[in-house]
């Protein structure tokens, strides 16, 4: 019973990660209708990032995460205003956008080995603390709990954004007609760029806690990743970012359950969850409230 409490405890700790994990790729989706098959590879760039700022200038990973979001925010508008245009304008910007953006994450991996090599790395785990977190009789590490809080922090962010501001409201218009939104005055351009930036910044911000979570960092991380990313979503339901929170937990359990009393077979898990969903809901659980978005 014990070891059932803890892997359920774990699992929540990591489901909320993982819903970070996947929420920015399920942002960018719901927002511009394009797949960012790179998004793992972005999440890869904030892990190294965190890493090196850790391990050459003595900076603490969540002083990282703090400048990586806002780095990552800005680099969003760029790339979006080279890439997604065109894509839009395009008959079938969902597949094209798998295209292209394979070659995006191609390319950041290629650049990534050349420039860290193929070791892999971590972070020194107890700039969190030694102390290990306690938690219905159970011990955690410290880093798990912290990496699940600042986790659900970007994540009530988000919702904050959507359903709390103004430029949430015209998001989320946005994300329910393109066009409409577009007739209507709102900025339309201007705003799918700040969404795709921030959906790179919650790349980044996922990778920074990797180390924690994942036990270390590679430049091939980024395709089992996307792979997992892709797994969150359609859960959730492909195109409802708060969707993924539900994606990220029923995610992060059954990772955890499986690694304690099925542990060979745990690799498997992102790819059963994916044919599961496909075979019993196609369009993901929290499908009608993606309509209301």
């Amino acid at each position: 019973m014990a070891l059932l409490v803890y892997s359920l405890l774990a699992g929540l700790m990591f489901g909320l990660f993982y819903a970070l994990v996947g929420l920015g790729l399920n942002l960018v989706f719901g927002v511009m209708r394009i797949v960012n098959l790179a998004h793992g590879d972005f999440l890869m760039l904030g892990a190294f990032g965190a890493y090196w700022a850790f391990t050459l200038l003595g900076l603490h990973p969540l002083w990282a995460l703090l400048l990586e979001v806002a780095a990552f925010i800005l680099l969003g508008f760029p790339l979006y205003h080279l890439l997604v245009p065109r894509l839009l304008r395009s008959r079938d910007p969902e597949m094209l956008s798998f295209v292209l953006f394979f070659g995006v994450s191609q390319v950041i991996e290629a650049v990534a080995i050349i420039a860290f090599g193929n070791t892999q790395r971590s972070i020194f785990a107890p700039v969190f603390g030694t102390q290990p977190v306690s938690l219905f009789g159970q011990t955690f590490p410290a880093a798990w709990a912290v990496s699940a809080l600042v986790s659900l922090a970007a994540i009530a962010a988000v919702y904050v954004y959507l359903y709390r501001t103004r430029l949430g409201y015209a998001t989320r218009a946005i994300m329910s007609n393109r066009e409409e939104a577009l007739t209507s005055g709102i900025r339309v351009h201007r705003l799918s760029a700040l969404a795709f930036g921030i959906g790179l910044a919650l790349a980044a911000a996922a990778g920074v806690l990797s180390p924690f979570m994942l036990g270390s960092i590679d430049p091939n991380m980024g395709v089992d990743i996307t792979t997992a990313a892709f797994a969150i979503v359609i859960i959730g339901s492909l195109g409802n970012p708060l969707g993924t929170i539900l994606g990220g937990l029923v995610y992060g359990l059954s990772l955890t359950l499986m690694q304690t009393y099925l542990s060979s077979w745990s690799a498997m898990v992102p790819y059963v969850l994916l044919l599961l969903i496909l075979l019993v809901k196609p369009s993901g659980l929290l499908a009608r409230e993606a309509r209301h978005v």
